[in-house]
């Protein structure tokens, strides 16, 4: 008989699973969207760390995403139940981090005040999608403050991520020589 742990638990098959506390909900609950969308930003973050960078992005970027999935839980949990099990939070050390690591990459670049359009790169392409995934999930959260307790610094951590993301996307596009493309409005 083995020993290894089976990764399906079949509990979700009729389209509901289960918050941090115990509580079963659709799928499709704004909560369950909320924190899948965070998911799909690390998975993004993932990728572009998985790319030919300088190491402290590398670096920086594992913090992110160790700070999403802390995120996650958060948006995970379930306000209604007594947990006794400890979840992290989210700190304004977390936001500050994310700030001196913009201000440090705005040091080296040119100021912009008109929109850049996404590309130049694939390694530039994949922060701007990150960024927008970053903003939905934003939104998202936004919207779950609506019915449910959000900490506020969840929202501001996210807010400062898409701000970082387009920083680190500027600075990468630098770093490879790639052309920033200036919007042409047309007008």
């Amino acid at each position: 008989m083995s020993s290894e742990q089976k990764i399906y638990t079949k509990t979700g098959d009729k389209g509901e699973t289960s918050l941090i506390g115990g509580t079963r909900v659709p799928k499709y609950n704004l909560r369950i969207e909320t924190y899948g969308t965070v998911d799909e930003l690390n998975a993004f973050i993932g990728l572009i760390r998985d790319q030919d960078i300088e190491r402290h992005y590398k670096t920086v970027l594992i913090e992110i995403q160790n700070r999403l999935f802390t995120l996650g839980s958060l948006l995970a949990r379930d306000h209604e139940k007594n947990i006794t099990r400890k979840i992290p939070q989210i700190l304004d050390k977390d936001i500050e981090f994310l700030e001196r690591e913009i201000d440090a990459m705005n040091k080296e670049l040119k100021p912009v005040n008109l929109f850049i359009l996404p590309g130049g790169h694939p390694i530039v392409s994949y922060c701007h999608i990150a960024r927008c995934i970053c903003r939905r999930a934003e939104r998202m959260t936004v919207r779950l403050t609506q019915d449910y307790p959000v900490d506020e610094l969840n929202i501001q951590y996210l807010n400062r991520l898409s701000d970082y993301l387009f920083v680190l996307a500027r600075k990468l596009s630098k770093d490879l020589d790639a052309t920033e493309t200036i919007w042409e409005s047309g007008v």
